[in-house]
């Protein structure tokens, strides 16, 4: 893998890859439901969190600090871009698109934030369970 796919760390790429499968598994449902719109607007709830968590984690694998003081610092910076990403994406797409089907888009982005919480759970490396 070349240099630049090696900017995240694995826990977020794998979750960042889950994401982007629950959201086109997310828009075809939509689509089938809702139909156009529908898709349109659970692919774009999709989009908001990813695009929060790969922001996220820009920022949290910028910060290289031993000390727990800046480790904790850099969690936290890591959080408010995720969490500004997340309002402006949010008030953009409502704010732009007058036909976003409201359920699709933010059970989309529910779900695809759901996902992110889950980087907890992926192992860095290939450790050998107990």
């Amino acid at each position: 893998m070349s240099a630049s796919g090696r900017i995240l760390s694995k826990p977020i790429r794998v979750v960042i890859r889950w994401q982007c499968l629950a959201t086109v598994a997310l828009t075809l449902l939509a689509g089938v439901l809702a139909g156009v719109h529908g898709a349109l607007s659970a692919a774009l709830g999709g989009a908001v969190s990813v695009s929060a968590g790969w922001a996220s984690g820009m920022v949290a694998t910028a910060g290289r600090e031993q000390s727990a003081g800046g480790i904790l610092v850099t969690a936290l910076k890591a959080e408010g871009v995720k969490l500004g990403t997340i309002a402006i994406l949010l008030a953009l797409v409502l704010a732009v698109y007058a036909e976003v089907v409201v359920l699709a888009f933010l059970g989309s982005f529910m779900a695809t934030a759901l996902i992110f919480s889950m980087a907890f759970f992926v192992r860095e490396h290939n450790q050998p369970r107990p």
